[in-house]
């Protein structure tokens, strides 16, 4: 063979690239267009997805309402005294016996919150020697639901 048969090879396949990009189809087929691929996918049995549209009537199947799928999840309890904002020199000055005041008076109920978000009030009580708090006042789940949206 000539270097110029060489040649020309090389040329013709040059030009069949730049002329048409190669794309693979699902079976291995090479297809010189989009269009092309999915219509050999068509051909070779493989069907388009299709969705069932959704609709606020459309039942939804098969939902659990089971609570007990979340019942052992951890959550944050925090009880809140109050609060206050203090300058760093005045934390450093802090020592053993030290009063800190807080934006709470004596006697107002305490903040309870799960996982940040506040759910109830409440006061100090002491059982068996244990600080407890007795729940006076919880959050209706509206209320808390209206003070996310904030």
């Amino acid at each position: 063979m000539s270097a110029n048969g060489n040649q020309a090879t090389v040329n013709d396949q040059i030009d069949t690239i730049d002329a048409q990009p190669q794309i693979d189809s699902p079976r291995g087929v090479t297809a010189t267009s989009q269009s092309d691929a999915v219509a050999e996918a068509h051909a070779s049995g493989i069907a388009a997805p299709s969705f069932q549209s959704l609709s606020s009537s459309t039942p939804i199947a098969n939902v659990s309402h089971d609570i007990d799928l979340i019942l052992d999840i951890p959550v944050q309890l925090t009880v809140e005294l109050g609060r206050t904002k203090i300058p760093i020199k005045n934390i450093l000055k802090i020592g053993q016996g030290a009063v800190i005041e807080l934006d709470a008076a004596a006697g107002d109920p305490l903040d309870v919150f799960v996982n940040g978000c506040l759910i109830a009030k409440g006061e100090v009580v002491v059982v068996n020697n244990n600080f407890g708090i007795r729940l006076t006042d919880i959050i209706t789940p509206s209320e808390r639901i209206r003070k996310l949206n904030r």
